[in-house]
């Protein structure tokens, strides 16, 4: 007779859950009946479910040829063997020189006109005088510096150079007022002002 209530099933489904409890003989044999379950499904559905390998490209007789497949997504592998670890030489560090005279005296001009404003004196009129000794990135930042503003009028001494290098010199001139701190640097158009501070 078929079971037709909720009553009947739980007590066939606790007949079969118990029937591995009821003796150490049915425990095993369940145990076993699992096992070979277990190993089944994992030799099976590997197979039923799995992708299939990429398959070798053809290549010329006499050789082998091997392709990789690679998830969607996932970047692939970057082959490290050719790669650097480390720098062959290190990196060139710029040596000091003797300091070249035009840049010397590139600089001394540049200072004689950086002093140089009468009165009456426009700022175009002042950075017209410095821009044959100043390099064309530096004019824009000389032409907000106001003439009127710099308090040194004349240069009263030889400039003294810090640091010299094969494309640069960076030295201090010093004038009535503050030291003018000077980088000149070589350029395609000889040597030129890039930069100035005024230092103590």
């Amino acid at each position: 007779m078929p079971i037709r209530t909720n009553r009947g099933r739980a007590a066939v489904y606790r007949r079969l859950w118990g029937w591995p409890l009821r003796s150490p003989r049915h425990l095993v044999g369940a145990l076993v009946f699992l096992a070979i379950l277990i190993t089944a499904l994992g030799i099976v559905l590997p197979k039923v479910i799995g992708k299939p390998q990429a398959k070798a490209s053809p290549g010329t007789p006499g050789t082998t040829t091997s392709a990789t497949s690679t998830a969607p997504g996932i970047a692939a592998p970057v082959p490290t063997s050719n790669l650097p670890t480390r720098l062959s030489t290190p990196l060139a560090t710029p040596t000091p020189t003797t300091p070249n005279g035009d840049a010397i005296r590139v600089a001394k001009e540049w200072a004689a006109a950086w002093v140089h404003h009468p009165a009456g004196m426009t700022s175009e009129q002042w950075l017209a005088q410095l821009k044959p000794f100043t390099t064309e990135e530096y004019l824009p930042v000389m032409n907000s510096v106001d003439p009127a503003n710099i308090p040194a009028t004349k240069v009263t001494g030889e400039p003294v150079v810090g640091t010299a290098y094969p494309s640069s010199v960076q030295l201090t001139i010093p004038t009535d007022g503050p030291k003018l701190a000077i980088t000149v640097v070589s350029t395609n158009a000889g040597w030129r002002v890039a930069d100035y501070d005024q230092a103590s």
